[in-house]
């Protein structure tokens, strides 16, 4: 199977890229997912080996900022089931788990940050799922076009 590309978003306040870096052998799960579509692509599509452009949003301006590769398939993600977490979902069971996540390993910065403005005007970038209107996942697919534009403006 070929390798495929994915953009995932994160709010740096709660887990950045030099987070991802600062984790135990730069290597952390990608958990909270908590959007049926966003979970079945988790589930079902994004594999071990699969790029990652890493996004940080809610900041002005949103921008991608790295890269990580995906290191473990979807797995059911830990979070639902304790009580005491934030992504806790009563009706999730072991036996049916309803949330997954994946893990990820740091891969490298870009040399300039590629802001959203700046993608909104990149040839070849008309058709990124992030720049269609009220596309708000949190894991969008990216085609292998769109990631090498990306590292371009990103100076890789």
């Amino acid at each position: 199977m070929a390798r495929r590309y994915w953009l995932l978003k994160s709010e740096p306040d709660l887990f950045s890229f030099d987070d991802l870096k600062a984790e135990p052998g730069r290597t952390a799960h990608w958990d909270g997912v908590r959007n049926y579509q966003a979970r079945n692509l988790l589930r079902d599509e994004v594999k071990k080996g699969d790029g990652v452009l890493f996004y940080h949003s809610r900041i002005s301006p949103p921008a991608v900022v790295g890269t990580a590769t995906v290191v473990r398939d979807g797995y059911p993600d830990h979070t639902q089931f304790d009580p005491g977490a934030k992504y806790f979902d009563e009706k999730a069971s072991a036996e049916k788990p309803r949330w997954y996540m994946v893990d990820i390993k740091y891969g490298k910065p870009l040399k300039v940050a590629v802001e959203l403005p700046t993608m909104r005007e990149a040839p070849g970038l008309e058709e990124m799922v992030l720049l269609r209107k009220g596309s708000r996942l949190s894991v969008q697919p990216v085609t292998a076009s769109e990631w090498e534009t990306i590292l371009h403006l990103g100076g890789l």
